[in-house]
């Protein structure tokens, strides 16, 4: 019997049993806390049987680390959307280069890191404007094959 002890944490659900067994345990018992998970799969009569004796059960959920973000995911998605590599993303926010990747693909931002050769927008755009693939391979000055290629893709 530990008689100092006023507030306990759960990890798993409550049954009859339990309750009693810590009731035994902690005579002085005021506030029983558990995880958000735990708390739902309690019964709603254990809750209110535990209430009316003087002891609130409420969820308490902060353990893991804290976020080391900052809010500086915004700033890396505003600046891709800008336009600029990874690498200059992570040099102008002085972060990882791994992390400005992590930070995109948590942010799900649609972000193409890939250098190309040939533009694939104006290749696109040509053919909307009517132009054979042969066309736009002598334009652009590329091989037939690449532009059939770009063009396929999905």
């Amino acid at each position: 019997m530990d008689e100092k002890v006023i507030t306990i944490h759960i990890t798993k659900a409550m049954s009859s049993s339990m309750i009693v067994n810590l009731m035994d345990e902690y005579p002085n018992l005021e506030e029983i806390t558990c995880a958000p998970s735990v708390y739902k799969r309690t019964s709603k009569k254990y809750i209110k049987a535990l209430k009316t004796l003087g002891i609130e059960v409420r969820t308490k959920y902060k353990w893991g680390a804290e976020s080391r973000s900052n809010g500086i995911e915004f700033y890396v998605a505003k600046l891709s959307g800008e336009g600029l590599s990874a690498r200059q993303i992570s040099q102008k926010l002085d972060i990882p280069l791994s992390r400005v990747y992590y930070l995109l693909k948590k942010s799900k931002t649609n972000f193409d890191n890939r250098k190309r050769k040939h533009d694939h927008t104006e290749i696109k755009r040509l053919k909307e404007d009517g132009w054979t693939a042969k066309e736009i391979a002598e334009k652009l000055d590329m091989p037939l094959r690449s532009v059939y290629y770009i063009l396929n893709k999905k």
